[in-house]
């Protein structure tokens, strides 16, 4: 028991589980275009996606403690490294739109997690976190697979992107939540403007607005509409149930877990519509 838990903190720490997480996304690009995605985006978004949350969480911390870390830290720091190497292979074989994309996007994260300007980064510009975190996961994982696959970004992919964008903004609200005992001030995060209740409010009209984008860009394919219907309630519940004080893995587990059984969901519909 004591291993197994041991290797649950590893998966939620060394960033794994929001691997997968934004994987499944990038899934359900996939299933709600139509296109055939190679592997090898979804190898690029794994990977990437490992390499830079850890960057962003524990770049900081290792550069202070690098003779005491703890044997935990240096095993993330060795997973980390091994990612970061095998995304270098994956880019070398990737186009040069995508690098561009991928350069634009990485530097967006190094900026939030680097200051860069009288000691500050663009995480402490207050209430711009949020929706830093929503454009990269929403770029990575509608924009780049459809630019990997040469297909054009017309208004439907933009629709695509509005509706990931506004998903991510409500799934970090309940980390937002929990972090407000934690926060400085001046992150001028939405519960810390808005309070809780009403920052719960603006989450579910953000829903709202997802389902209205869904009708949409499911093109009469019932399926899809159920499935979304199904984890936009969800999100809306797990929202509402968000508190400053939460189980452990409520936000880090549970609510970022959402995506996934979104992409399964879907992919059960679609099979029962044949």
């Amino acid at each position: 028991m004591k291993f197994l838990k041991v290797l649950f903190a590893f998966y939620i720490n060394s960033s794994v589980h929001v691997a997968l997480v934004v994987t499944a996304l990038v899934g359900l690009t996939q299933l709600s275009t139509g296109l055939e995605i190679s592997w090898m985006i979804y190898a690029f978004v794994f990977l990437g996606t490992i390499t830079g949350y850890n960057f962003v969480k524990y770049a900081k911390v290792a550069g202070l403690h690098h003779r005491s870390l703890a044997k935990s830290l240096k095993a993330i720091q060795v997973f980390s490294a091994l990612c970061a190497a095998l995304l270098v292979l994956v880019l070398w074989q990737s186009p040069l739109q995508i690098l561009i994309y991928a350069t634009g996007f990485g530097l967006l994260i190094f900026l939030y997690a680097v200051p860069f300007m009288a000691g500050y980064n663009l995480r402490s510009v207050g209430g711009l976190k949020v929706f830093i975190v929503a454009t990269v996961w929403a770029g990575i994982t509608v924009i780049i697979p459809i630019v990997w696959e040469e297909e054009s970004l017309d208004a439907t992919i933009w629709l695509l992107f509005l509706q990931r964008f506004v998903l991510v903004v409500v799934w970090i609200l309940p980390f937002e939540i929990r972090d407000m005992r934690y926060d400085s001030f001046s992150l001028g995060t939405m519960p810390q403007r808005l309070g809780v209740n009403r920052t719960k409010a603006v989450g579910v009209v953000l829903l709202g607005l997802a389902l209205l984008c869904e009708f949409y860009l499911s093109n009469g394919a019932f399926w899809k509409i159920y499935a979304a219907v199904i984890m936009i309630v969800l999100s809306g519940v797990m929202l509402v149930r968000a508190g400053k004080r939460q189980g452990q893995y409520y936000a880090s587990f549970w609510v970022e877990s959402i995506p996934i059984w979104w992409l399964m969901v879907t992919y059960f519909f679609l099979q029962l519509s044949f």
